[in-house]
């Protein structure tokens, strides 16, 4: 357990995270899709890079590294990227000290697994709501004693009374803790991700093209029926929840079937959960996000191969990452065989609710017995044999 911050220990420095929106609202609070995009295009796009160093440079220069995982790394007696591995993607509703003094909670926390044989990838999405017990962490400055609470509220006590780098670290550190101790998965790497910056890389693709599941009513961004000038459709309390309808606002709604997202588009889309046609809420916006990671690879690895130099070069920017000792012109090369089409998302508890109230703690997700499993399989890389039992856990595109 760490008992020293990680300002006395002097690592990491801090990385650019966006800009406030242009109609007065708070920091994108969504980590989603964009977490999962930024590190599969990085990660899963080494067949688009073999062979150019000067696309290699592109891709990891513009990285900021940073101990991120600190005690939660897998102890082993060499590091190389050999193997199989577990790439843990985490993404922040506000920056740590950033909104009035509160810590950050993790928006997103998705689990990426890559097998032995460095020809396929498995990414799933840990519900922020997940009913966890988050270990005993000491972070140098606020002590925190353990217990049971929402995954999501890992990171805030682990990050509480730093800033900065200090922050980012000692809270993914506690995230990571709780992670390897609920799924069994410990970590090889993990990446932060700046989503507001992301916008950079949707620009250099011009457009995103996806299936659109169901209609989506964006709560964030509408159109002022009198001036014809952007503005929020919706008033949203701190929480994310819905407090009423603004009135002469004309929300963006997406409708269902195949369509083509501009940038602004795109980002809107992944962030909502509430309005949805499907009406599955979280579930629904983690499905969305995995279709749209997907797109967002597609576009990268079919794109004309001049353009990769600033596309990866975009996509880094965007990224906070350890990469657990092995530098990340190795990961890139040994999973340059993984295509697009090779990446599946899977879903735990079916992809719909396993509701329980606990005291102390409120409504919270309880993963169920095939998802424990899920889980289990790819601690054990044998995700492959789990998906012919149980292929209902796979994600439609």
């Amino acid at each position: 357990m760490r008992r020293r911050s990680r300002r006395q220990r002097g690592w990491g420095r801090r990385s650019g995270w966006g800009r406030q929106s242009g109609w007065g609202r708070r920091r994108t609070p969504w980590g989603k899709v964009l977490a999962g995009a930024a590190a599969t295009a990085l990660v899963l796009g080494g067949g688009a890079v073999v062979g150019g160093r000067m696309l290699l440079t592109a891709a990891t220069g513009t990285v900021t590294r940073q101990d991120l995982l600190g005690d939660a790394r897998k102890e082993r007696e060499r590091v190389d990227v050999d193997g199989a591995k577990n790439i843990l993607l985490v993404g922040l509703d506000t920056r740590p000290g950033e909104d009035e003094g509160e810590p950050a909670r993790s928006d997103s926390i998705i689990v990426l697994h890559i097998p032995a044989t460095h020809d396929h990838a498995y990414l799933v999405s840990l519900p922020r709501d997940t009913l966890v017990e988050i270990p005993e962490y000491d972070n140098g400055e606020v002590p925190f004693a353990g217990g049971p609470n929402k995954i999501n509220a890992a990171f805030a006590f682990g990050s509480q009374g730093l800033t900065g780098a200090d922050a980012l670290s000692g809270g993914f550190e506690l995230l990571a803790m709780t992670v390897r101790d609920t799924t069994g998965i410990t970590p090889d790497a993990g990446a932060i991700i700046d989503f507001d910056g992301f916008t950079e890389v949707v620009e250099a693709l011009g457009e995103v093209c996806m299936y659109v599941d169901g209609q989506v009513t964006s709560i964030h961004v509408g159109t002022n029926d009198r001036t014809g000038e952007p503005a929020p459709p919706f008033l949203v309390n701190p929480d994310g929840t819905i407090r009423g309808r603004v009135p002469g606002v004309t929300p963006n709604v997406y409708e269902k079937g195949n369509r083509c997202f501009t940038p602004d588009e795109a980002l809107d889309f992944v962030r909502q959960r509430d309005l949805l046609e499907t009406n599955d809420f979280d579930y629904g916006r983690q499905r969305h996000q995995q279709q749209f990671m997907k797109a967002v690879l597609n576009g990268v690895l079919e794109g004309d191969a001049t353009e990769l130099p600033s596309l990866l070069a975009a996509v880094g920017r965007t990224m906070t990452v350890d990469d657990g000792g092995i530098p990340l012109e190795d990961w890139i090369f040994a999973m340059r065989g993984i295509r697009s089409g090779a990446l599946t998302t899977l879903k735990v508890n079916d992809g719909d609710f396993n509701t329980e109230t606990i005291d102390g703690v409120g409504s919270a997700e309880i993963l169920d017995e095939t998802s424990t499993e899920m889980f289990e399989a790819m601690a054990e890389d044998d995700v492959k044999a789990f998906l012919a039992a149980n292929p209902d856990v796979v994600n439609s595109d």
